[in-house]
Parts: C-alpha cells; structure tokens; sequence
C-alpha cells in the first residue's frame, strides 16, 4: 500500500490506491469528515452561544419523546403519541406490514441505546443496558421483517455493547457488564440465519423468531421476493456481529447475498432493480433509483469498504455510482429509469427516502451534485414545512405523509461537517423549529398524516430517537462536547455506531475473502483517491453557496413576484399558416404578429411577413396545484344497508375505468390473505367472482392489483393503513401504477381511508356476507331521487268568488284561484277581459314529468297555444 499524505493548507488528503491493510480506513473515514472544513463567511454564521441553546434544546424534545416512550409505552416496541400508550402488537389494529418491524422486544428502548452515549446520557444509558437485559426476549413466536430487526435490533444491540464495552474499559461506568448486548445480538442473528435458507441466498424477507422460516409453525417461507436494500442491507451489522463474537456464519450469508446482487446488475447500465426473486434471482421490478426498495444497497457498499477494509467492495460501489451519476442524477433532481432501458424515466415523482443519497455523496467526496440535491430537498421543506413521502418533480404533493423521517437531517449533518459552513446550521435549526412547532404532542412527537393539512398520525416510529436526535445534536456538537470520538465510528443506516478498528482489530473471518471482479478501466478522479479540496473545490469561502444559490428559488418559495420580460424567437410561419399556429397554442405558446405588439417596441421591430413574436405563457400561467379528482364510492346494498351506507372513495388512474361503466360494478367483499396483497395469495377460492379487501402498503397498488386479479377477484377496495385517515380531512387522490405497463390490470379499483375503511371492515365481520356497489359518486344509487319532481297536473283558471268548476277537485289537480278582488284592472280592457274570461276558463297548462323531466305544455283546446295571453300584464 502506498500511503501519500499531501498537505493542503491545513487539509490532509491521503491518496487511496486498494489497501492491503486496513488502518488506512480509518483516515478514510476521518477525511470525509474534515473535508473543507474551512469556515464559510457568510452572513448567516452562528455563534457558539446559540449553537449551544439549540443543542440544549434538542436535549430537551428528546427527554420529551424518550420519557414519554419510557412512560407511556415500555415495554412495548413503540409508542403511539396521541393515544399516550404503547403500540403491542396483536392488541391494535393490524396495519400490515408495517407492524414486522415490531417483535415484542422493546424495540425503541433497543434502538435508542447508543443515542444516549451520543447525548451523553450515560446514566439513563446504563439503566436501559439493564433493562434490555432483564426484559428483552427475542424467542417471541411473531413474524418479523429481517431487514427492520437486522438494522434496528441488531444493530442497536451491537452498537449498544460497543458503547458499553467503552465506558466498562474507562473503568468509571458499566463495571458490571459482560457482554450481556452482544450475548443478546448472537441470539438474534442465529435466529435470523434461516432466512438465508434459498437456493440462490438471497434473504427471505420474513422470518419468525421463534420458528425460523420453514417450520409448519413459523407462518412464513411462502414469499417469493424481497427488495434491493434488504437483502443488500445486512453487512455492516452481520460483518460486525461475526469479528466481535468469531462466528464467521453471519458474515458468509451477507456476503453471499451481495455477491448475488452484484452478479445479477444489469451489465449494460450497471444499475439494479428495486424487487428481485428470492430463488431464481431474476428481477420482479425492473425501476431502479436511489430511494425506497434500493438506497441502504448502495450505502452498505461503500460503508462496507470503510468498516471491513474489502477493496471489492469500493470497486463495486464506484461502478454503481458511475451509472447512478450518468442515467439517475439530473441535478438536482434523482430520478427512477428502467435498469435495462436507463434513458427512460418511470415515473414523475420522488421519494423522501433518497434524502440520505447526498450525505452518501459526501462520503464519496463528490460535493458539487450533494449541495445541488440537497438544496433541493430544502427548497421543498420550506414550501411543505416537512418532506412529503413522495413529491413530483414539480415539488408538489405526491403522498402527504411524513413519518419524522431522519435522512434530510442526516444529509445536513454530513454537508456541515465537510464544508463547516454555517448555512447548514440554519438548516438544522428549522428542523428542530418545525418538529416543535408541527410535530410534538403531548406525549411525544406524532409523524404528519399529510404535510397539506397538518393532521398527526398515532406513530412515532424508533427511528426518531435512533437517528433524528442523533445527527441533530451532533450538527450542533463541537468534536470536544462529545463523550465519544465520533470518528472513530462509521454509522449504519440506522445511524448505530461501529468502530471502524474492527477492521484491524478483528481480522476477516476465514472464507470471508470475495475475490475482486473486473471493473472498467475508465476510472473517475473519485475511483482511489479522496478529493483534494484543493484542486476540486477551490479554496474559495462561497464555494457551497455559488452552487446553492443556482437552486434557490427551486420551487418559488421565499421569491417576490416580477413579472419576466417576455422571451422572443422569430418564426418563418406564412401568414395563413394556422396549422402551425394552432399546434403551437396547444403547447401552451402564444403568438402575436408583430405589428400587433404594444407601442413603443414597434420602432425596432422587423416589417417582416409572417414573422411572429412568441410569448412563453407557461411563465405566468399557474397550473392547478391539485389534479382534478372525480370522487368514487362503495356502497352496501345488501340487507341492512340497503344502498343507505354510502363510503367515499378515492380512483385508480389504471384498471378498469368505472366513469365508462353505467351501472357500476357489483359484488360481495372478501378480505385477501395476506391482506396487503404483496404476493401470492392464500385465499382465492374465497376471493374468486368477489371484491377483495386489501391494505395498503409494503408494495405498489398495482403489484397489489395483479395479484389479486391473478386470483380471481373481480374488483378491489384498498384501505389506508393510516390510522384516522378520513376523506374529510384529507383530499382524495388517484392511485397510480408502479411505472411499467398497467394494461394487463382490468378490474376496477378504488381506495377508502382508514375510517371509511373501518366502516366496511366492521360491517364484514358483523354481517359476514356484504354486497357493495363500486362506482362514481355522482351516479350512486338513490342519488337523484329527491331531484325528481313529483308527477302532477296543474290547472291554473280564473274564476268568480265562490265559483268552482264542476269535477274539478277529481283527480291529482291543484288548483289555484285567482279572486277578481286581487286583480289590479284596468278599467279601460276590464270588460274585454270578462269577455273572453269564457274562453280562457278552458286553456290550462299540465306538466308532464317526462324521463329527461322536460316540462311540456299541453291544452284543453287544440287551437289555443301555451303563448296565448291570459290577461293584461299585471302582478297579482
């Protein structure tokens, strides 16, 4: 190994080619955090002063989250804000797959364990050690997503060990532990390994902790796909597990699941899909992107090299992050593309997930396209207060949740610490503003059930207390605050703390080896090197901002209306060229001849035929914030509803279109098993020729969709997993497809949130046998009954006091009579008017309720026609 330390200033760069031994790595991770740190002068610098209220203030929202969980909820996994007690599973409502993160192992207390090092509580760390230890089982008989327990209970208890096992070796605390975390940890990943139990060694993605996977008890092992990050997110955790307790097992089995990934990449783009199968190995969604389904993927590649020491691992990565940075970025946009068509974008919109991709970048020392997303990113939480879960990229409202997410504060974190400016401070200060100010609750923090609204969700998930106090205590900590060394850890995805001495420490466990693979030979200045900022970002104190201030007014928030000059272009059109013309409108372009421009500019003007100015009108024109949104209901027809319960639905824009269907579609419900619908179904002699029920979540709707029409269903109502979702508060929206093809999906499809759906649900389970009506609410039965008018004759006559007309009260006759006494004459026509009083006692008008209810005048006498006049014009 060749180690060439070059001084910059007071920079070091050390010059990477692959390393032979692995001290090396930690100077690789300290660079990454002292990268630039020269100070930024801007105007927006932050003093000592008031970096330390904010972290006191920190410290303080999180003794309010973590007392209230310790309060309200242990020993639960997690604590629900608004109800003030915990969520146990089985004892709430199911929410699908989202509940296998939880395995009656106090996952919070478990997640939270080295965050409390971090914000040097180290009393309230030692008695939750002894908490976990006392309390925690792991033999529970729950099916859990290995994914979720690998990188939150796995990780926390390692992580929670590395920092007991430091202070013990201080010798002033934790004297009396003996490894009981990573004891606990050994348990864990044994009862994790049968999941690596495949052909192909790719992870299922369930396991039960008690019953492994295979068992006729374990309720699992019928799945047939897991996502990108989960199966490529088990290295750091599994790595560590084996070089701190010398079972080499768990190392293999991660190893083994990345070298599948690897060799299954699509080798003409080098990208990767988001869902693969588990035993063949062949891809199930082709999308490939930097957020959900693949981001950890990527992340565990490069941190794998900083915490192990495997050049092949940097190889990889490098080869990723090529083809990342050449079909993906578009700065500063990230988008989706089809991994076998890369030029293809698949869908409009992002997900808040990639929000760690630019704290990733500066890892990777690639600065320039970080500041550029995640000044994005800001842009879009000071137009929606918190990142929406998806946005277009037209940074409007894609999906209105925000689970408290840490990944932009993560992001922050990293840019501060390798530009050291204090712009970034600024921007972690507005998150703590507005977790305070929109998110905390009496008991906690609760997660925004839409940005739009401002509705709170019972949740707050542990990853709140793992990572969101984490990287914004740290943002606002100077190195010596610390009770820690913070660089000598490297942080998962779910910010627990490894040392990167393991590496060193803790040789590779043997047949732990990957042999390196081909690369091409077009390496970029990033492949073996970390940047000088010397040579790639100048040493110039604005540097950040020049890039930022491109992005500034990204999505119009914080920017003054002034009108923009209008844009000109001259076009050759022939004066009775309307073809052109007209196309060119429908573009949303104007075009005015030029000698119809307003005075003043006609001096300078061209006296060219047909030469046309053009105006840009999509600069001034403001497009609809909220596509329009035709309302659908489900209403149950079957006794004793009786089309009276009447549930508003949100529409699907792919399957069948119920706007072409007159009498909606009609059919009994059944709840699918498993009841997200994200794989083969257990059910469909049950399902097939009815409605299935289904929860959202866990996978796309329109994955949801195919297999429950492969089953038989002949349509399907999704019902939000959100609890208290209601379509009063929130506005309804389209569900849309996974972007790839969705004709082969043909049955109709509609959406109800959490209430209306616990309307259905209820009426399922009392009733069992409910028959429902899908369609458009305007054509809901009994809808227009009461705007029909009622069939009735009128007759309308003049009459004498006290005269009635022989037979006139026979019959549905309403007759109105008009006395002589109320009638203002005048004297000149009143004895014409008596003469013809005769005649006019025969006209009378019916009206005649007539299936368009049209109004038709008809008469007594054939001769006499509805326009004839009855009288002087008068008001009686």
């Amino acid at each position: 190994m060749q180690d060439c330390t070059r001084r910059f200033g007071d920079k070091l760069c050390w010059s990477l080619s692959p390393p032979s031994a692995t001290g090396m790595i930690l100077k690789t991770l300290l660079v990454t955090s002292l990268l630039g740190w020269a100070k930024c002068q801007e105007s927006h610098s932050m003093t000592a002063e008031e970096m330390t209220v904010i972290r006191n203030q920190i410290i303080e929202m999180f003794d309010h989250a973590y007392g209230s969980y310790m309060k309200y909820a242990y020993p639960a996994d997690e604590l629900m804000p608004l109800s003030c007690r915990g969520r146990v599973r089985g004892q709430e409502p199911n929410r699908g797959d989202i509940d296998d993160s939880l395995g009656k192992f106090s996952l919070t207390l478990i997640d939270t364990l080295d965050t409390l090092v971090v914000l040097n509580k180290l009393d309230e760390f030692e008695d939750a050690v002894r908490k976990a230890v006392k309390d925690v089982r792991l033999d529970n008989d729950v099916v859990v997503s290995v994914f979720e327990t690998n990188i939150r209970v796995l990780g926390g208890l390692l992580g929670g060990h590395v920092m007991a096992d430091l202070l013990r070796q201080r010798g002033d605390r934790m004297q009396w532990y003996q490894d009981e975390l990573l004891h606990m940890a050994k348990e864990l990943g044994h009862r994790l390994l049968p999941a690596f139990n495949t052909t192909s060694g790719l992870p299922y993605p369930k396991v039960n902790l008690r019953y492994g996977v295979l068992n006729p008890l374990s309720r699992t092992g019928t799945e047939s796909d897991t996502c990108t990050a989960c199966a490529g997110t088990m290295i750091l955790e599994f790595a560590a597990l084996s070089r701190l307790s010398g079972e080499s097992v768990f190392e293999e089995h991660a190893r083994k699941a990345l070298d599948v990934l690897w060799e299954r990449r699509q080798r003409g783009s080098d990208l990767v899909g988001t869902v693969i199968n588990i035993h063949n190995g062949e891809w199930v969604r082709r999308d490939s992107g930097v957020g959900a389904g693949i981001d950890s993927y990527y992340e565990y590649l490069m941190k794998a090299y900083i915490l192990l020491g495997d050049n092949v691992f940097l190889e990889r990565f490098n080869v990723h992050y090529s083809a990342i940075m050449k079909y993906i970025s578009q700065p500063p946009l990230l988008l989706n593309v089809h991994m076998h068509n890369p030029t293809v974008s698949v869908r409009s919109w992002m997900d808040s997930l990639l929000a760690f991709f630019p704290g990733l970048q500066v890892l990777r020392g690639d600065l320039k396209p970080a500041i550029e997303t995640h000044e994005m990113l800001y842009q879009v939480t000071k137009q929606h207060k918190f990142l929406p879960e998806a946005f277009t990229t037209e940074f409007r409202v894609h999906w209105g949740q925000h689970l408290l997410r840490p990944e932009f504060a993560e992001s922050t974190y990293y840019l501060y610490k390798a530009t050291g400016d204090p712009y970034y401070l600024r921007v972690g200060q507005s998150i703590v503003e507005k977790l305070n100010a929109y998110a905390r609750v009496p008991c906690g923090f609760a997660a925004v059930q839409d940005v739009r609204t401002g509705t709170h969700e019972d949740r707050m998930d542990s990853f709140f207390l793992a990572e969101m106090f984490k990287y914004l205590y740290l943002l606002f900590s100077e190195k010596s605050e610390l009770p820690i060394n913070i660089d000598d850890y490297i942080f998962t995805t779910e910010a627990h703390l490894l040392p990167v001495s393991l590496s060193t420490t803790q040789p590779p466990c043997q047949g732990n080896n990957t042999e390196t693979v081909p690369v091409s030979h077009e390496e970029d200045l990033f492949t073996h090197s970390c940047p000088s900022t010397e040579t790639l970002f100048p040493n110039n104190p604005s540097f950040a901002k020049t890039i930022r201030d491109g992005y500034k007014y990204l999505t119009g928030v914080g920017r003054a209306f002034h009108p923009l000059p209008v844009r000109e272009i001259e076009l050759p059109l022939h004066d009775n060229g309307m073809e052109p013309v007209e196309f060119l409108k429908s573009m949303g372009i104007s075009l005015t001849p030029l000698n119809e421009v307003t005075a003043g500019d006609t001096g300078s003007l061209k006296e060219h035929k047909g030469v046309y100015r053009v105006k840009l009108v999509a600069e001034v024109s403001q497009t609809s914030e909220e596509e329009v949104v035709v309302p659908h209901v489900v209403q149950l027809i079957s006794p004793p509803f009786l089309g009276r319960t009447v549930l508003t639905a949100g529409p699907a824009k792919f399957g069948m279109d119920l706007m072409k269907q007159e009498h909606g579609v009609k059919g009994s419900i059944v709840r699918a098993s498993p009841y997200t619908a994200c794989g083969p179904i257990d059910n469909p002699v049950e399902l097939k020729g009815h409605i299935a029920l289904a929860l959202r979540g866990d996978c796309m709707f329109a994955a949801k969709a195919r297999w429950l029409q492969e089953a038989g269903a002949i349509g399907v109502i999704f019902i939000d997993h959100r609890e208290g979702s209601n379509s009063e508060e929130t506005p309804l929206f389209q569900m849309v497809g996974d972007g790839d093809s969705t004709e082969d999906i043909t049955l109709p499809l509609v959406f109800l949130f959490s209430r209306e759906g616990a309307v259905l649900t209820a009426a399922l389970e009392k009733h069992h046998n409910v028959d429902v009506l899908l369609l458009p609410k305007e054509r809901q039965l009994g809808h227009d009954k009461a705007e029909k008018p009622v069939s009735m004759n009128i007759k309308l006559r003049l009459a004498e006091e006290g005269e009635l007309e022989e037979g006139a009260a026979s019959g549905p006759t309403l007759e109105l009579v008009l006395e002589n006494d109320e009638l203002l004459l005048k004297e000149e026509v009143e004895e014409d008017l008596r003469g013809q009083r005769q005649s006019q006692q025969q006209q009378h008008f019916c009206t005649k309720a007539t299936e368009d209810d049209r109004t038709e005048p008809c008469s007594a006498d054939s001769s006499a026609t509805p326009n004839s006049n009855s009288g002087p014009d008068t008001n009686p």
